[in-house]
């Protein structure tokens, strides 16, 4: 009797994990599209909006700087008032962010829910892994979530970029907003019934001061590294952001290691594993800013495909990314480790981006672009599965929610020195080979950046082999 009642409950308890993990995925799936999807609208939403080239930057700015800067404080949060209750209640801002954003009348209005869309997403991003990790404990199903969960990261701003090139191309640009509502309800709804009750830690007080501080050198160090592709290096208010940043960022670190309740405990840090998988997924960011930026670029202005066109041309990337983390990491985790698969998962990203060195502007698809992009997409697909369990692992449960939210932290961070970086490399390249003409020096200028983004993820992959103990 008490067999025959035990299986049906198993069963259940077994379907309202993988029914969580679709939540917890949908949820992700928010904060990664928005990244790209609205890059797309951008063109369009400048003209029917009458705004500047400005305001057309702050459009991404605005987002990146409340989302990178309030992850710290998000992730704090979540540990104290409960996963499930940020996620849901990030979800429903999100959406009606997302709505207002929709319906701007002017770019201010634009503007102002993008920020809120970052105030969101930092509340959601760091409620998402962690709920992930309570969820799966066993460590089959484990690795196999983990690799779902990664290929949803690294996989959705390339959707992004698909989803709002048919948006912006058949319907209107507004669309690559409200697209959000149903996305979010459907992650709030289904959260509320299937995710698990996590209890808070309200005694763990949040620590204001390290919080403003923390928040505070990352806005300077994004806003900073942000003005660099339309001021250069040399300009006094990027040099002065860098310079705020470097100082409230070492402020915030000396502070960490006296206070009681630190808002990123070191001891999160002081794990050698833990602090490599950081460092992978900054350098992947570093990586595939890049690549979507100059693909796209390649792909549009050089090639003359439409938005929708050039979405789908990213789809080896989602294939390759897809099935190397769905069929692959997870059964090779628990037989390597995590140094094989994270060193090697940098290094195909590396040899991928060396690829790009050879765009031209008669650049073949199917001879270049295509193969490039399997290669960069099941790099991701070895690396980051890995990078989610194991920044993961071992955490104290009333750290979960800062350790998952310094992933986001580290791949937005990541992102942003790739992207302003790797421009002012190719603006450079470009005034050097003006001899090409416009085009090609253009192009010219992207191969030698990406070539510069291939050294320093192989450089990368040198420092996590080195850092990452061994098999553990």
């Amino acid at each position: 009797m008490t067999t025959t009642l035990s299986a049906p409950a198993e069963a259940r308890s077994d379907r309202r994990r993988w029914w969580a993990l679709v939540a917890i995925g949908l949820a992700q799936l928010l904060v990664i599209v928005d990244t790209t999807i609205v890059n797309i609208a951008l063109p369009s939403a400048q003209h029917d909006l009458g705004m500047s080239d400005t305001a057309r930057q702050w459009t991404i700015t605005a987002y990146t700087l409340a989302f990178g800067g309030l992850l710290l404080l998000g992730g704090r949060l979540a540990d104290r008032l409960g996963r499930k209750n940020t996620l849901i209640v990030g979800a429903l801002g999100f959406a009606l962010a997302s709505a207002v954003g929709g319906a701007a009348s002017g770019p201010g209005m634009l503007i102002a829910a993008r920020a809120a869309q970052g105030v969101f997403a930092a509340m959601l991003a760091p409620s998402t892994l962690s709920l992930l990790t309570v969820t799966f404990t066993e460590a089959k199903e484990r690795a196999k979530a983990f690799g779902i969960f990664s290929a949803i990261m690294m996989s959705g701003a390339a959707l992004g970029l698909l989803a709002g090139g048919a948006l912006a191309q058949y319907l209107d640009w507004r669309w690559c907003l409200y697209v959000n509502l149903p996305l979010a309800a459907a992650a709030a709804v289904l959260g509320w019934f299937v995710l698990p009750n996590v209890e808070g830690h309200r005694e763990t007080r949040l620590d204001w001061i390290s919080a403003i501080l923390g928040s505070g050198g990352i806005v300077s160090l994004v806003y900073g590294l942000s003005e660099v592709a339309t001021r250069g290096w040399g300009s006094g208010l990027v040099l002065g952001l860098l310079g705020v940043a470097v100082v409230l960022v070492t402020a915030f670190v000396l502070r960490q290691a006296r206070v009681a309740n630190p808002l990123l405990p070191l001891r999160i840090l002081a794990d050698r594993t833990r602090s490599a998988a950081y460092l992978t997924i900054g350098a992947a960011s570093f990586g595939m800013f890049g690549l979507f930026l100059f693909l796209t670029y390649q792909l549009q202005a050089i090639m003359h495909y439409t938005p929708f066109e050039a979405g789908l041309a990213f789809l080896p990337f989602l294939l390759g990314n897809v099935l190397v983390s769905t069929l692959l990491s997870r059964r090779l985790l628990p037989r390597t480790g995590p140094r094989p698969l994270l060193t090697i998962g940098i290094l195909l990203m590396a040899v991928g981006l060396a690829g790009l060195t050879l765009l031209t502007p008669g650049a073949s698809y199917w001879g270049l672009i295509l193969p490039v992009e399997l290669v960069i997409g099941a790099g991701a697909g070895f690396a980051m599965p890995v990078v989610m369990n194991t920044a993961t692992a071992r955490v104290a449960d009333a750290d979960a929610g800062v350790a998952s939210a310094f992933i986001t932290t580290s791949q937005q961070v990541g992102g942003s020195v790739g992207t302003a970086s790797l421009n002012s490399i190719a603006a450079s390249a470009t005034t050097a080979a003006a001899g090409l003409g416009a085009t090609g020096a253009t192009v010219h200028g992207y191969a030698v950046a990406t070539g510069w983004a291939s050294g320093i993820l192989t450089a990368a992959a040198l420092g996590v082999f080195l850092l990452v103990g061994k098999r553990r």
